[in-house]
């Protein structure tokens, strides 16, 4: 499965509105669980199995939780039995159908 998933609290106290201390701490906790995955501007992607990947969601959740009072969470699956590699496979399926001149123009 593949999980794209954004974690933030609310009421941190800085001035600035910032976050940036709270996503490291979660990202941290991704990059450290071993399973495949990437960061982007707005939202981490996962992948691995159900119960391996909701483990560290959770875990990366309850580091936030120690920012502020309270915590915000996006999420969203692709469950795909059987499948894995997705994480980049999806983008190098992509690529390639953009390169051959598939996509609509």
């Amino acid at each position: 499965m593949l999980v794209a998933f954004s974690v933030a609290p609310s009421g941190t106290g800085h001035a600035d509105g910032s976050v940036h201390d709270a996503v490291a701490a979660a990202v941290r906790i991704v990059r450290e669980s071993g399973l495949p995955n990437h960061t982007g501007s707005m939202f981490t992607e996962i992948e691995g199995e159900w119960d391996e990947v909701f483990a560290v969601v959770k875990k990366a959740t309850d580091a936030v939780a120690a920012y502020g009072s309270r915590v915000s969470l996006v999420l969203k699956a692709d469950i795909r039995p059987g499948y894995s590699g997705e994480i980049t496979g999806k983008v190098e399926r992509l690529e390639a159908a953009l390169e051959r001149g598939t996509a609509a123009e």
